[in-house]
């Protein structure tokens, strides 16, 4: 069965349905820089440079070698989830990372594969269509308009693709066996003409092991494979490293830092909202890890590793997200930390790919 995918990036979800059984025809991703990483670790591989808003049906059958006549068994993509975030401006589709998805969604129309899959980040679910100012909210304004209220996105998307029945669900990949707790929101659609809707598929761990299901694999686990080998990884200032000290080790955050340090350190956000689980947090060895972003030196989303004073490694990284050994991840190291945390993992990329292999197949029966 053939793919098409957008927003390659590092390649994870492709490595994950190449391994579920689908045949890559076409992979078209915007930044040089992860296309010659995908190139290197698959020289045979069909990738191009190039922006989605600038695709059309012939140029991707023509890129991908397809005969006019010939169907597209899946189209995939996750698009820039920056527009979505609940880090970013919620500026929804007027974004260039919305206006991307909403591309998507016209080539699948004029493509018409027999499945789509769509990936992107958690706040997709709750994001408003357009979103209205805080101080202009509450009492003395106006209620929210229908495109103001929290999943009006989501809803708007679901017409874009008006030939397709379509699934979606929040999945935790720390679920299926992946050591991390990375959430994500992804839409699957079979047209409708096959008269099938998808169904996820069963998730095959849980936190403690029971119900017939394996236990949640481990940042031991993930340091145990990987055994001693060089890691090349971002440094802390010299301010962040001496609090970072102070954090036990073996996991912890902020709230482990001594009393009479601890608004100092934290700065104006001691005082703000939220739990701020992220400031000066060293990783738990005995839990997954929690989602690898595009850096792990960021003051709010610390990924510091459990017994050294330092950030996560991007040979780290790597295992977490659990691309294969030998990965080689092209750019600077901040582009290859953004690269890997981009990316769909690639066990959860491989449960997807062989459900809707599974499920194309019962339709063919």
């Amino acid at each position: 069965m053939n793919v098409i995918s957008f927003f390659t990036g590092a390649g994870g979800l492709d490595i994950g349905l190449k391994q579920a059984g689908f045949d890559i025809k076409l992979a078209a991703e915007l930044v040089p820089t992860y296309c010659e990483t995908v190139k290197i670790n698959d020289p045979e591989i069909n990738i191009r440079q190039g922006d989605i808003m600038d695709y059309s049906r012939e140029r991707i059958y023509e890129e991908a070698k397809l005969d006019e006549h010939a169907e597209v068994d899946l189209m995939v993509g996750g698009s820039p989830c920056q527009s979505f975030s609940t880090a970013g401006r919620g500026l929804a589709f007027e974004a260039a990372g919305g206006a991307a998805m909403l591309k998507f969604a016209d080539l699948v129309t004029e493509v018409q594969p027999r499945v789509f899959l769509l990936e992107n980040v958690r706040g997709f679910l709750s994001a408003p269509l357009r979103r209205r100012p805080g101080k202009e909210k509450g009492d003395g304004f106006p209620p929210l308009e229908p495109d103001e209220m929290r999943g009006a996105a989501m809803e708007y998307l679901l017409t874009r693709f008006p030939d397709y029945e379509i699934t979606s669900e929040l999945l935790n990949s720390a679920n299926f066996g992946v050591p991390q707790k990375r959430e994500r929101v992804f839409l699957v659609g079979f047209r409708k003409d096959l008269e099938r809707k998808f169904v996820f598929p069963e998730t095959t761990h849980n936190e403690h092991g029971t119900e017939g299901k394996d236990r949640w694999v481990t940042v031991r686990d993930v340091f145990n494979r990987l055994g001693k080998i060089d890691h090349h990884h971002v440094n802390y200032s010299e301010t962040r490293m001496k609090y970072m000290k102070m954090i036990p080790v073996g996991g912890g955050n902020w709230r482990d830092l001594p009393e009479d340090i601890v608004e100092d350190a934290m700065g104006g956000a001691f005082k703000s909202g939220g739990g701020k689980v992220g400031y000066f947090r060293r990783l738990h060895i005995d839990r997954p890890s929690p989602t690898v972003l595009t850096t792990p030196a960021q003051n709010s989303t610390n990924l510091g590793h459990p017994f050294e004073n330092r950030p996560l490694s991007i040979e780290e990284y790597l295992a977490i997200q659990e691309f294969p050994s030998n990965y080689v991840v092209s750019g600077t190291l901040a582009q290859q930390y953004t690269q890997v945390g981009n990316a769909v993992p690639i066990r959860l990329a491989k449960a997807m790919g062989t459900a809707i292999i599974s499920q194309l197949a019962e339709v063919e029966e």
